[in-house]
């Protein structure tokens, strides 16, 4: 199993999602997700943020994302992410997987407990939408690890 970092960053439309990570088309593998660490770099305010993970079936348009293998040795990733979304992701209705909410000055970790990772199938274009339903226009980021079977 190899394990990458996916670095997200959103900086256009304050509705737009902050990223995607999808299996890829060739040959699809099973992803886990299994931390993520989100915050912003602007300038410090008193900006409320929600970033919801649901599931998706396409991953829209936006800005390709070379993942990092956390171990150098790793084999070349099978799976596509993307930030900076102009197109939504295709959402799967009633698949909120999880929520978090923060201010934008802080910055917030979620590490999944022991076998609680969320799992993208193996299925071509299938994956996680990081959905941010915010209504300031403020630059957000994430740092997104992965595991791939």
């Amino acid at each position: 199993m190899a394990k990458n970092a996916v670095e997200l960053t959103r900086t256009a439309s304050p509705t737009a999602s902050l990223g995607s990570i999808t299996a890829d088309a060739t040959r699809p593998r099973r992803i886990r997700l299994y931390y993520c660490m989100i915050g912003s770099g602007a300038t410090p305010a008193e900006n409320a943020f929600e970033m919801r993970l649901r599931r998706i079936t396409a991953g829209g348009t936006n800005t390709a994302v070379t993942p990092v293998a956390l171990d150098p040795a790793s084999a070349v990733t099978e799976f596509d992410a993307g930030e900076n979304h102009t197109v939504e992701p295709t959402y799967t209705s009633n698949t909120e997987l999880h929520a978090m909410a923060f201010n934008q000055r802080s910055t917030v970790q979620w590490y999944a407990p022991p076998y609680g990772e969320i799992v993208i199938p193996a299925t071509a274009s299938n994956g996680i939408g990081f959905d941010t339903p915010t209504a300031a226009t403020v630059s957000i980021r994430a740092m997104v690890h992965v595991d791939e079977e």
